[in-house]
Formats: structure tokens, sequence, C-alpha cells
């Protein structure tokens, strides 16, 4: 992974790690469930994001491997999303 991804990873997990613990005081003040609901919503997207941004480096960096045969680059990165779903 090439270091502006990772970078880009690095913070949006930072950010993730904070709105995590943004939830976990709401339930503690005893918010109303649909704002933690949203919130976590918001945190569900910033992981899928992450996650894509990863998925992406892994697509271009990882498995660009000419000598490699389509097919298995295809059913190993699928593996990965079977894995990680």
């Amino acid at each position: 992974m090439d270091a502006a991804t990772r970078q880009e990873v690095q913070k949006r997990l930072r950010r993730i790690e904070g709105q995590v613990r943004g939830v976990s005081k709401m339930l503690d003040e005893g918010r109303e469930c649909r704002e933690v609901l949203q919130q976590l919503a918001a945190i569900r997207s910033a992981v899928q994001q992450a996650s894509i941004s990863v998925a992406r480096s892994y697509a271009c960096e990882c498995l660009a491997d000419p000598t490699r045969k389509q097919d298995a680059l295809v059913d190993e990165l699928l593996s990965v999303f079977g894995k990680a779903g």
C-alpha cells in the first residue's frame, strides 16, 4: 500500500475511533435510539470507505502481477471480500 493510501486509511480509522467513543458516550448519556443508530450508520459508512480504499490499493498494487492468471486474481479478491463481509 502506498504512503498516501496508508495515511488516508489511518486518518479514516482515527475518525472512526472518535465516532465509536462518541456513540459509547451517547449510550452512557441515555441518548435516543434514533440518534445512536444514525451515528452507527455513519460509522458503518466510514468503515466501508476505508475498506474500499484498501481494496483499491490491493487490486492495483498487490494483484497487479502480470505473471498470475486473471481467474486466480479474481478468486483471491473475492475470497478476501467474502471473509471481510
